[in-house]
Order: C-alpha cells, then sequence, then structure tokens
C-alpha cells in the first residue's frame, strides 16, 4: 500500500516526529516541567486522517483529549542541519490535532512507559491541507486556534514555542535522517481537553490559511 499524501503538497508521509510539553503554559496546566531539551515521540502512520474525517473513540479509552498543533511538512533529506538553513528544508506548514488517550497516557507515565499506545489509535492525527512554505511570511509567528462545539479553546502562536521550529528541524537532523514527507507536531499550545461523540473541533491556522475540521464518532 502506498504511504498516505500530505495535502497540498503531493508528498507521501514518512515519519511522523511529535513534540511534547513545547508551550511553557501547556506543560504547566498538566503539571509537568518545562523541558531542557525537545521531548520527541513517534506516531504511526495509521494516525493520518484529513478533514473531515469521522474519528471513532477506541474502547480503551475513557478520556481521549484534543490537542492541536502547527504541523511541519519537510521537503528534502537532511542531516546534521544548522537552525539557520533549516527552513529550508521545510515544504509546507499545515494545521493538525494531536489526539491523545490522557488515561493511558497517565499510566504510562507513572510506570516509565512510551506513549506510543495512548498517542497511537488509527486516525488520532488529523491533518489540514498543508500551505506551502513559500507563502507563509513568518514561521515564527503562526497562529493556532481550535475551537470545540463553536468554542474557541486553544489559542497559540509559534513565537511562544519553548523550541522555535528552526531549533526542531536541526534537533531532529541531529539524530536522525530527515525525508521529504516526514511531518513535525510541534508541540501543543494550553487549553487541550476531553472530546464526546457528537463533537466538532476544527482548527485554523494563520486566521483560516488552512482549516482542519473533525468530527467525534
Amino acid at each position: 500500500m502506498k504511504n498516505p499524501e500530505i495535502p497540498g503538497l503531493d508528498i507521501p508521509v514518512n515519519n511522523i516526529y511529535c513534540i511534547g510539553r513545547n508551550y511553557a503554559q501547556h506543560a504547566k496546566e498538566l503539571g509537568n516541567s518545562v523541558p531542557k531539551i525537545p521531548i520527541v515521540f513517534i506516531k504511526p502512520l495509521g494516525t493520518i486522517c484529513y478533514s473531515d474525517t469521522t474519528i471513532e473513540l477506541p474502547v480503551q479509552s475513557n478520556d481521549v483529549h484534543f490537542e492541536a498543533e502547527i504541523v511541519v511538512a519537510i521537503s528534502k533529506e537532511g542531516k546534521s542541519i544548522s537552525q539557520g538553513s533549516a527552513l529550508n528544508y521545510v515544504a509546507g506548514y499545515g494545521a493538525g490535532i494531536d489526539f491523545t488517550a490522557r488515561d493511558i497516557q497517565s499510566i504510562s507515565k507513572k510506570q516509565g512507559q512510551p506513549w506510543t499506545i495512548a498517542k497511537g489509535f488509527d486516525n488520532f492525527a488529523p491533518i489540514s491541507t498543508f500551505v506551502p512554505s513559500s507563502q507563509i511570511e513568518n514561521p515564527n509567528d503562526l497562529d493556532i486556534k481550535l475551537f470545540h462545539n463553536g468554542f474557541v479553546k486553544q489559542h497559540g502562536n509559534s513565537s511562544e514555542m519553548v523550541f522555535p521550529i528552526a531549533n526542531l528541524i536541526s534537533f531532529l537532523s541531529s539524530i536522525f535522517t530527515l525525508h521529504p514527507g516526514d511531518l513535525i507536531f510541534t508541540g501543543t499550545p494550553e487549553g487541550v481537553g476531553p472530546v464526546e461523540s457528537g463533537d466538532k473541533l476544527e482548527v485554523l491556522l494563520n486566521n483560516g490559511a488552512t482549516t482542519l475540521t473533525v468530527n467525534i464518532g
């Protein structure tokens, strides 16, 4: 089977890197310290889905949370990329939701285990159509907003990131060789919360430059 494509860029999705606690206020709302180096985890390909998908809640969890994020798509292969040249490796920017089974994650954290199951259920990483990097004037001033049933629950800006986008690309490439189609979920601002069957979520990047809408089944 072919890997799913990144809408708007027509590049197949490759690896899915995610960054934890990259907004100080979000770290604090969950009672976590602000990290000194990026916290990295990976989602499987089966988590990728698209706008207007209806996401079925897994029977294994009673506490699934939304986490709206700015998502970066990588355009070309790179290793040990400098921060100064990092943004030259970006194909485009989109909106995404890192769904998290918070009850499963809490147990994993207490036991010192990975977060893979809590983050890895099918369709747990919906993404919007991506805006090509050439159309983004300032990646360090990207606005993201999540509406939960019509009410704003999250509102953040890439300027508030603990580790800016260029820093993340440089850091990841110091460990992994980055490839075209790699996605980086750059972390979520404060305001995460639970979803229930029948809910509607809408995420806007840069006041509607691209929009992601999902329904909870």
